[in-house]
């Protein structure tokens, strides 16, 4: 768990529902085993996955249009990397903040996605190994 982050804002990201647009679509929770994540792992031979947005920096709220810019560059970013990535949202079922559109991308490793997480400003994102079980990182 992230040490440096305010208590409040831990709390949001570990009880985000991270949803991700496959067939069918599927959530990962944060701390709990998700077995449609491991099947897409391992159907991909995926050694790792990490669910990453590039909205919001900082939670600082930002319009619809610059969000949309900046999660272009993102899945522009990975395109280039040759990367498999799915499109998903970071949606709280219960708090006032609107959903963040994201990617889960495949095969990134923990230090790479650190890098994007970075780039972008995040606080953290939703990283998952081999057990799938989705952990939040801070980069």
């Amino acid at each position: 768990m992230p040490e440096n982050l305010p208590t409040e804002l831990v709390q949001a990201f570990t009880g985000t529902d991270y949803i991700v647009h496959h067939e069918p679509s599927f959530t990962m929770n944060i701390g709990k085993p998700c077995e449609e994540l491991k099947k897409l792992m391992a159907n991909r031979n995926a050694l790792g996955a990490a669910f990453i947005t590039a909205w919001n920096p900082f939670s600082q709220k930002l319009s619809a249009k610059q969000n949309e810019v900046r999660q272009q560059e993102l899945k522009e970013i990975l395109k280039k990397r040759g990367l498999t990535f799915f499109e998903g949202i970071g949606q709280h079922p219960s708090n006032n903040w609107p959903g963040e559109a994201s990617v889960l991308v495949l095969d990134l490793n923990r230090e790479a996605a650190k890098v994007l997480a970075r780039h972008f400003e995040q606080h953290a994102f939703v990283w998952a190994g081999t057990t799938a079980v989705p952990e939040l990182i801070q980069p």
